[in-house]
This record gives structure tokens, C-alpha cells and sequence, in this order.
């Protein structure tokens, strides 16, 4: 019987053979649920869902959901207690990638090719990204710094400009997926403190609290 752990390495391994440059992040939480695996490549951002042998259909009618939210195209990998009857359980555009055991190494067989996902939105997809990368966005299409703004405000300027056509859709996406693949977790949370006290945003933050207290 598959786990989820051991179809994880190998699963990211057939990822990279199959479409070339991508970034793996794991564990990513979206909504009311978690993805298991997130995969940006060139030109999209794919959420993967992994339903091991010893995994239910319990959550995942609420996955589906959530998922179709935020990424581009879906996938759900499946073992082969699932191959069977998965595509009953998630919509038409989702991908299906079914694995089983070849000898001592696991196969892969790619049952449905994804589709793109025509629910996300670009405002879903900018919540993937801290107020840093935000301000890379904001420059590269010369927008105001809003550098007293919340991070939420930005996300909500920047969505309105692609909705009225003044940043194309196509080189937002590209500018998102380029951000993602940059992303270092090793400074991120440094430069994210870095631009707030640039900002004077701990200050504001201890004055707010200092007021309260003193009720």
C-alpha cells in the first residue's frame, strides 16, 4: 500500500521530467484546506493534491473546491486503489496522474491531461505573495507605493488594473510565477522586516498598542 510519503520524491522527480523548469513548494494552505503540493513552472501555477492508497474521499469535494480558487490547473495523484473511479470524484479540467509500484521503483501514468482552471483570479493569486514582492509588482507596472497601505489594499489595486486592462493579464502572470521561482526562504522574512521598518510599520504597530493599553 502507497503513502503519502513515499510518492512524494519520486512524484517530484516525474514533475521535472515532464515539464521541465518548475519550482516544488509543499504544504501550502489555501482556504479551509491544505495543498499538498504546489508547482510553478514558466507559465503557471498547479496545485497537486496526493490521494495515497490510505487516503478517503472524505475532504475532498472541500479541496476541489478550494483548489479551483487559486492555481491555474489542478492535479490530483492518485494510487491505484483510486484509479479506478477518481475522475467521478474531481471536475473535467483536473489532471490525473495515477502511480503503482514497479518493482522497486514507482510508476507513473498520466490518466488525464489538466486543463486550465477558468475560476481563479488574479486577486487569489496575489495573496501568494508578501508585501516585497508586491512592491516589485507595483514598480515593474509604475504604480503608486502605497507604502502605508495594507498588503490586502495592494492586492486589491493591483487586481483592479488588470481588470480594467492597464496591466496585461499575460505579463502579470509571467511577473507572479518569476517572483515565485525567485523566492528565497532563507531572506524573505528579513526583507519583509526590512520594508516594515522602512515603512514605520513596527512603529505604528507599538503606538496602537500603546494607545490601548492606556484605556
Amino acid at each position: 500500500m502507497l503513502k503519502d510519503k513515499d510518492i512524494r520524491e519520486p512524484l517530484f522527480f516525474f514533475l521535472e521530467e515532464k515539464y521541465g523548469k518548475v519550482r516544488i513548494l509543499e504544504e501550502k494552505n489555501i482556504g479551509r484546506s491544505r495543498a499538498d503540493v504546489v508547482m510553478v513552472t514558466e507559465g503557471a501555477i498547479f496545485g497537486i493534491e496526493i490521494k495515497s492508497d490510505a487516503d478517503t474521499y472524505a475532504r475532498l469535494a472541500r479541496q476541489v473546491e478550494d483548489y479551483d480558487k487559486y492555481y491555474d490547473m489542478n492535479i490530483v495523484v492518485v494510487g491505484t486503489t483510486h484509479a479506478q473511479h477518481i475522475r467521478e470524484h474531481v471536475p473535467g479540467h483536473w489532471g490525473v496522474i495515477t502511480v503503482e509500484t514497479e518493482g522497486e521503483d514507482l510508476d507513473f501514468y498520466v490518466l488525464r491531461e489538466p486543463a486550465p482552471n477558468t475560476e481563479v483570479t488574479f486577486r487569489r493569486k496575489l495573496e501568494f505573495l508578501w508585501r516585497p514582492e508586491l512592491v516589485r509588482i507595483q514598480q515593474r507596472f509604475d504604480m503608486p507605493a502605497y507604502k502605508s497601505s495594507s498588503r490586502s489594499f495592494v492586492v486589491d489595486k493591483i487586481a483592479s488594473r488588470v481588470e480594467d486592462g492597464r496591466i496585461p493579464e499575460n505579463e502579470l502572470q509571467d511577473e507572479i510565477c518569476e517572483l515565485l521561482f525567485e523566492r528565497d526562504y532563507n531572506t524573505i522574512f528579513e526583507e519583509i522586516n526590512q520594508y516594515r521598518v522602512e515603512n514605520g510599520m513596527h512603529k505604528r504597530k507599538r503606538r496602537r498598542v500603546n494607545k490601548k493599553r492606556s484605556k
